[in-house]
């Protein structure tokens, strides 16, 4: 709850009204966004609620993505945490990093924070699927070369 209080004030403060109409929650159907104060919140503000279909990760394919790519590139390479606090340090710092200073070629090399404040439709960069099968060799090089900037678990770049 307390991340989606965060998430809605933020919301309005941009939007400057509390009716936020036209945003939509799109989430697996994990007991905590399925229970009645999490909906009733959504609600009050007008957001439109779309939860993924029973047991099918693709229903929500970019966070499943960005999820993915925090664990690869952070979590899995970090190995051990001293307690969660530290956990949530690490994992806090990698997803400013991801956001604010990782470039992502499905949004024309520049980063979530950029693309989000501009306006209009963006062109979508990423490329189709070819097959089901993966490049293991070709992923784990990429992992190598993406976690090695990160390895200490201190950003290379600061916020602004």
């Amino acid at each position: 709850m307390q991340a989606l209080e965060q998430a809605t004030s933020q919301a309005v403060a941009m939007k400057g009204s509390e009716n936020l109409e036209g945003l939509i929650h799109h989430s697996d159907r994990g007991v905590q966004y399925c229970c009645d104060d999490y909906v009733a919140m959504l609600q009050s503000h007008g957001i439109a609620i779309s939860m993924t279909g029973d047991y099918n990760p693709t229903d929500n394919a970019i966070a499943e993505r960005t999820n993915g790519v925090i664990k690869i590139e952070r979590v899995y390479s970090q190995r051990h945490f001293n307690d969660i606090e530290h956990a949530r340090n690490v994992i806090g710092r990698y997803i400013h990093f991801y956001n604010y200073c990782r470039p992502h070629m499905s949004i024309g090399y520049k980063v979530p924070a950029v693309a989000h404040l501009e306006q209009g439709e963006q062109k979508r960069m990423w490329k189709k699927k070819k097959n089901a099968s993966k490049n293991v060799k070709n992923e784990n090089n990429d992992v190598l070369l993406q976690s090695r900037t990160t390895e200490s678990g201190e950003s290379v770049c600061r916020s602004t």
